[in-house]
């Protein structure tokens, strides 16, 4: 006799100030939900865990609903189904959504989508094929409009986002700088992703120096992962009618107060640049787009990824915490173990 299935959520238990901590998450247990009528009901295998769902544990308008009090965070999940009251999905099926930090989640069978375990590994549907990958896409290709010969840099440049970005821009013959947070990041990006130069934002003594160094034809592209110090370090450099690309702002989020450092705007206007920020979930018509060139990439050997796993559903705000002081390389995520 197979044994009862289990239920666990981890909730936000309160609303972090400044860095969040562990007791800001509590672990409870739960009923497992039932599918009704169009719905399926899916076992979580890997959960995702990304910066912007700092922006969301904060009670301030935004893009998208802050997490609620003593309710269920969510995120990116790749599961299985396990019971389906759909003709789309039948049980087995490997599938991927916006489902919530659980083991067990119900969704209607429009929030998923399959996920082919034998094109490539089921986490890249969460990594390099997935959110971030498209964000990388549809940002650079988009509004960076990459050209043969140009210079781009990137902040954040070893997170899943940013190492994306560097060989998306390598493959349109740009010359890639990254910025990162430590050796080992930037000999991954050198030697692993042939970005040509890279900075270590927390060893370099002057950054303002270090990004003219590594820039000597100044910088056509800049794609901002990080905002804060670093940015204003690379705003100097642009040149005539470069593009910058706000993507995220992860220097800031644990910030009480809002920060206040030196003005674009001049940069901008005397450069006849252009500063864009973007949404990735406003390109949804156009995802196919975007997983079709990701994946020829990929298959073809232009492209590769890395993954930070932690094992264990319980260790899932821990690794959440890990984004702030940069423990991952690539993606991070968490495999779920009941």
């Amino acid at each position: 006799m197979m044994p009862a299935m289990k239920n666990k959520q981890i909730t936000l238990a309160s609303r972090p100030t400044g860095v969040p901590a562990m007791d800001n998450f509590a672990t409870v247990d739960a009923e497992v939900p039932q599918p009704k009528d169009g719905e399926v009901l899916v076992r979580t295998r890997y959960l995702s865990v990304d910066p912007y769902m700092r922006g969301r544990m904060s009670d301030r308008k935004s893009y998208v609903a802050p997490f609620a009090v003593n309710e269920v965070m969510n995120g990116g999940v790749v599961g299985e189904v396990v019971k389906s009251r759909s003709a789309s999905f039948k049980p087995g099926d490997i599938v991927t959504g916006q489902l919530g930090w659980q083991l067990y989640s119900v969704a209607a069978a429009g929030e998923l989508r399959k996920v082919d375990p034998n094109l490539a590994p089921v986490t890249t549907a969460l990594g390099v094929l997935g959110m971030p990958g498209l964000t990388a896409y549809f940002g650079l290709v988009d509004i960076g409009k990459p050209r043969e010969g140009e210079t781009i840099v990137v902040s954040g440049a070893a997170g899943a986002v940013g190492m994306t970005v560097c060989q998306i821009a390598k493959i349109n013959g740009c010359a890639v700088v990254g910025i990162a947070g430590s050796e080992e990041k930037n000999e991954y990006l050198e030697h692993e992703l042939w970005v040509d130069r890279t900075i270590n934002y927390k060893t370099a003594e002057d950054m303002k120096q270090a990004v003219n160094d590594a820039c000597p034809n100044g910088i056509d592209i800049y794609f901002d992962n990080v905002g804060g110090a670093v940015s204003d370090a690379v705003m100097p450099f642009i040149n005539k009618a470069a593009r910058i690309i706000i993507c995220g702002q992860i220097s800031l989020y644990n910030l009480e107060h809002p920060d206040v450092g030196p003005r674009p705007q001049p940069y901008l206007l005397v450069k006849s640049a252009v500063m864009q920020g973007f949404i990735i979930t406003d390109y949804g018509p156009r995802f196919a787009e975007g997983v079709k060139h990701l994946g020829q990439w990929l298959r073809e050997g232009k492209m590769k990824y890395a993954e930070n796993i932690v094992d264990g559903f319980e260790n899932t705000p821990r690794a959440f915490l890990g984004l702030f002081s940069g423990e991952n390389l690539g993606k991070q995520l968490v495999r779920v173990e009941e």
